[in-house]
């Protein structure tokens, strides 16, 4: 089974392409904790990750360098060929899931980089103790 979940923060702020279909396309890198440091080693790992469509989006929106964020996805492998004719092995985290790694108190806000226009949400406030209002 190919699964990969990973908790790390963003090293720079996710690059966002569209392809000619229009879809988005989120390419960055996180660091990744290791559990332990050996004397002298590297005390984390920097995993490319690759995110599409409506997640893509999600991404592009809500994280930027430094934000902590969460991702359930797959290992993809792959290759290519420079002009120079050297071939160049890729492994990348394709992210299906992604979440917020970080409360909105501990990390700062996770406001969005730009409002939405014209969406019907309501903001509720957080202190309605177990209570949820109703609109008419």
């Amino acid at each position: 089974m190919n699964v990969v979940t990973l908790t790390g923060r963003l090293v720079k702020d996710p690059e966002v392409r569209y392809t000619n279909g229009g879809m988005s396309v989120a390419k960055f890198k996180i660091a990744v904790d290791r559990d332990f440091k050996k004397e002298g080693g590297q005390a984390a790992d920097f995993p490319s990750v690759v995110a599409f469509g409506k997640t893509a989006e999600f991404i592009e929106k809500y994280f930027s360098k430094g934000k902590r964020i969460e991702i359930v996805g797959r290992l993809q492998t792959g290759s290519y060929e420079k002009d120079d004719g050297t071939k160049v092995y890729t492994t990348d985290v394709l992210a299906e899931r992604v979440g917020f790694g970080e409360s909105k108190s501990a990390g700062g806000s996770q406001e969005p980089k730009s409002k939405p226009v014209g969406n019907d949400f309501v903001n509720v406030p957080d202190n309605l103790e177990g209570e949820l209002p109703f609109l008419p």
